[in-house]
């Protein structure tokens, strides 16, 4: 059924009847009640007539040449693309009931008998339309409700807001069965736009001036006219959760949203992409909440030492918000230098109270004169006192003294240090409990550190990988570090190789003793 029959008024009626006096009247009659009619005097040409062009309803004689016209009613009901259309038998020789019954049985929405009155007749045709005709509104609302709900699942499923503008101008073209235009404001102050069912997409600048010329309130607002391009109107849903916030719009062809229910469901859809964008502007500013007060609890620059350059980065897991407990120090002591990185479990702000915690004490002891094994001795004797539920901190401590030319190491429970040089890539082999269990722990490692050595300290983010074993991880880090590389192109190689994706934070610290 057509989506002008659908709406009500006239209809496009396929009369079938062998008799030419009986097709005259009934067609007649039809056409002065306005409904634009086809005949067909066989079975044959009415069902090809169905194969080739749509109708919405079918007069059909009982008694045709090549066929009962029973048997032309199943074959209309059984083809999924005319089982819809109403079917009025008519027939000049119906004697028993038992005809009118078999008639109805196998198809058949009604069943008149010769000679009719004209206003039985019509009003039997106005009954049937009538019924398929909310019938198939129904079934259609109800798909476009279904297309609805299956492009709200990949709205909220969106991760970025070019993926959210896509996701919303597929499921509106989808839902409306026509080209349709999605655009919005980033947390950034930029412009994202994406177009589907054939429809251009808007130059983004376009976008900006026709967003920013708009100030619908909160909620949804429906609005006709031009918009980007003047040759092209458009009705577009606008909807905002927040006055602070830019209007998303969802715009289509006017063509495409004659009625109520139409307008709703864009606007439903409208809706939706709103409150999924306000939960990525929400993420995006808690993100960029969390890496500024992580970065401020990381040390601004490290020490410029010429016979020690060294560089760092820290790059804060994508897929969460929350602050992390990665971190990082370098302190100066009095000719010698104190480098640490450590990862206290967890993210939140629990797991960044007790890092800043950490890193200070580790400070404090190092300027006390204390060796890096007693330092993590008494910062573990803090964690377990103070901290005895989220405390479980993993570090590593090297102590650079250049003049002897030696690094003491000692490790709590960390990824260990990575050393390479002309001879290769090896991780140093020092091993100890990790901090806040209240474990004895050994005494630092010394080791030569030649002119020349590179050393690479990280935390696990660089390493893990869900479903992958760390011995696997570690594995292809020693593998790809090399101790010839430039160091800032080294960091950036490993974290574009190995850093992709990754669902934790990364800290990464190198270190080179020059000759």
């Amino acid at each position: 059924m057509n989506p002008t029959a659908m709406g009500g008024g006239p209809a496009r009626v396929l009369v079938v009847d062998d008799l030419e006096a009986s097709r005259f009247i009934a067609c007649s009659w039809l056409r002065r009640s306005g409904h634009t009619v086809v005949e067909a005097t066989t079975a044959a040409e009415a069902l090809d007539a169905l194969e080739h062009h749509s109708f919405d309803l079918v007069l059909l004689d009982v008694h045709l040449p090549d066929m009962s016209g029973y048997d032309v009613t199943e074959r209309i009901k059984a083809d999924p693309r005319t089982s819809s259309v109403p079917v009025v038998m008519l027939s000049a020789t119906y004697i028993e009931p038992e005809d009118k019954i078999i008639g109805l049985t196998r198809g058949a929405d009604a069943y008149l008998t010769e000679p009719v009155d004209p206003g039985e007749l019509l009003a039997n045709v106005e009954a049937a339309l009538r019924y398929h005709r909310a019938r198939a509104l129904a079934e259609h609302l109800a798909a476009r409700l279904t297309r609805l709900t299956t492009a709200t699942f990949a709205i909220n499923a969106a991760t970025t807001f070019d993926g959210l503008v896509e996701a919303a101008a597929i499921g509106a073209a989808d839902m409306l069965d026509t080209a349709a235009t999605a655009v919005l404001g980033t947390s950034s102050g930029a412009v994202c736009s994406a177009s589907a069912g054939a429809g251009p997409r808007p130059d983004d600048a376009d976008v900006a001036r026709w967003l920013s010329s708009l100030n619908p309130g909160i909620g949804v607002t429906v609005v006709e006219g031009d918009a980007w391009r003047r040759d092209a109107p458009v009705v577009a849903a606008l909807a905002r959760t927040k006055l602070r916030r830019s209007p998303i719009g969802i715009a289509v062809a006017p063509e495409s949203v004659t009625n109520a229910e139409d307008r709703n469901l864009l606007s439903q859809l409208a809706q939706a992409t709103a409150l999924a964008a306000e939960g990525l502007h929400t993420f995006a500013e808690e993100h960029s909440l969390a890496l500024t007060l992580q970065r401020s609890l990381l040390p601004r620059e490290l020490p410029h030492h010429p016979g020690l350059p060294m560089t760092a980065r820290y790059v804060p897991a994508q897929s969460n918000a929350e602050i992390g407990g990665d971190f990082y120090d370098v302190i100066e002591l009095d000719g010698r230098v104190l480098i640490a990185i450590g990862d206290v479990c967890g993210h939140s702000i629990e797991a960044a109270t007790v890092m800043a915690e950490v890193r200070h004490t580790l400070r404090a002891y190092a300027v006390e004169g204390h060796r890096p094994a007693e330092i993590l001795r008494r910062v573990d004797i803090l964690l377990e006192r103070f901290h005895p539920t989220g405390g479980l901190t993993t570090m590593c401590l090297l102590l650079v003294d250049l003049e002897e030319g030696t690094v003491d190491v000692a490790n709590a429970g960390h990824v260990p240090p990575l050393l390479a040089d002309a001879t290769g890539a090896r991780y140093v082999p020092v091993k100890g409990p990790l901090l806040g269990i209240g474990l004895d722990r050994p005494e630092a490692t010394t080791l030569p550190l030649p002119p020349g050595t590179t050393v690479l300290l990280t935390t696990d983010g660089l390493v893990e990988r869900p479903g992958v074993d760390l011995d696997e991880g570690m594995e292809k880090l020693r593998a790809a570090v090399s101790h010839t590389d430039d160091m800032d192109e080294l960091a950036d190689r490993l974290l574009a190789e190995l850093g992709q994706d990754k669902q934790d934070d990364i800290a990464l610290v190198l270190l080179r003793r020059l000759a």
